[in-house]
């Protein structure tokens, strides 16, 4: 905010709390945060309840997130208070963070998934360090052949060629001038090809604890490698971590990711996690005429309708979906859990993803491949 108008000092805890529902995956107009510091002030709210109803009237959270709004609210307002009332019940809500770690934020459920061996629901904040190890020869393979082997769109400018759907009359006309005004050939132009956009979606819960380390580096390798690349984290929090692996060198690209997310190792909501995604519209613009490839086992603890639904509308909104998953151990990979049953008829593919060669593999042959 800039120095010359500044929020008095009052009145920013109200700001913050629309600024944490829109974090959640609330869509709140600027025009609906002043109309919601508006009738606080009317009101002269005496109690809690108050501004909770002066947030329902002008917030207008829709039905079916009410219980959410309300423990956001609660959160906000209450603090540690209201996390000791809701003291072993699971979380519904799955925060989004994209700068920083948050550690303001209270952890809303102390149930964690130590083993890493099942899904389960509850989040748990962990932090991570990757190891340094040697690029393996998948890795390799992904940096030498990205620029010519992922997928490329037709962009909207043209180029001169020797055949194309496209008459080129100014260098037809500019080459009759030459010839005396002879016509003696009709120059040809066709649309550039351009790089697609690749959305890189990651599961980091206790269930993919044996490839996270692999599956980010190789995401480190792909945003070094290609243009138009955005990866995010999921278990039981949405987190872009692109800004980090911009970063060059390996190290320092995995260590700024390992800051930025914190639910390493925990808790599974693939469901709320992609939904709270698309809730976003800047991210969900990430996915429009998008090679998304999601890279989870799909043993989902939340509602599997949530994750059939986001599914459905991510599909609706790229170019192809990719679902790799490392339970699809044979070609002729048949899902038997009911978030993959779910999800299975929106996906264009649903292949193996247990190892760095399988999931490069799949990436470079993209480029060959049509939306189904």
């Amino acid at each position: 905010m800039s120095d010359d108008l500044q929020l008095p000092h009052a009145a920013r805890i109200f700001v913050n709390f629309v600024a944490l529902l829109r974090a959640n995956g609330f869509s709140v107009a600027p025009e609906q945060t002043m109309s919601f510091l508006a009738a606080i002030e009317l009101l002269g709210p005496r109690n809690l309840e108050h501004i909770r109803q002066a947030g329902l009237a002008t917030l207008a959270p829709p039905p079916e997130r009410r219980a959410t709004y309300d423990r956001l609210f609660d959160i906000h307002f209450r603090g540690a208070e209201a996390i000791d009332q809701a003291e072993g019940e699971d979380e519904e809500t799955v925060r989004l963070q994209e700068e920083g770690r948050g550690e303001d934020e209270p952890p809303l459920a102390d149930e964690a998934n130590e083993s890493g061996l099942a899904a389960a629901r509850a989040e748990a904040l962990v932090e991570r360090r990757f190891v340094q190890a040697a690029t393996s020869d998948p890795l390799r393979k992904l940096s030498r052949e990205a620029a010519r082997r992922l997928p490329r769109r037709r962009g909207h400018r043209r180029r001169r060629a020797r055949s194309g759907p496209f008459a080129d009359l100014r260098r037809t006309l500019r080459d009759s001038v030459r010839n005396d005004g002879e016509v003696l050939r009709l120059g040809r132009m066709r649309r550039r090809q351009r790089p697609r956009k690749i959305l890189f979606l990651i599961d980091v819960s206790g269930s993919m604890k044996a490839r996270t380390e692999e599956n980010m580096k190789l995401a480190h390798v792909l945003v070094q490698a290609a243009d138009n690349v955005e990866v995010f984290t999921f278990g039981t929090r949405l987190t872009r971590v692109t800004p980090a692996l911009r970063l060059k060198r390996r190290e320092q690209a995995l260590n700024a990711a390992s800051f930025l997310v914190s639910d390493w190792d925990g808790g599974t909501r693939i469901g709320d996690a992609l939904q709270a995604f698309l809730a976003v519209p800047r991210f969900g613009g990430y996915a429009r005429g998008a090679a998304v490839v999601i890279v989870s086992d799909g043993l989902e603890r939340g509602d599997p309708a949530a994750l059939r639904d986001a599914v459905a509308k991510l599909s609706r909104r790229a170019w192809r979906v990719s679902w790799l998953t490392p339970l699809a151990t044979s070609p002729g990979f048949t899902p038997q859990t009911e978030a993959l049953i779910a999800i299975q008829r929106f996906v264009d593919d649903l292949v193996d993803g247990g190892s760095s060669a399988a999931v490069v593999a799949h990436l470079l042959s993209l480029g060959t491949r049509r939306a189904a």
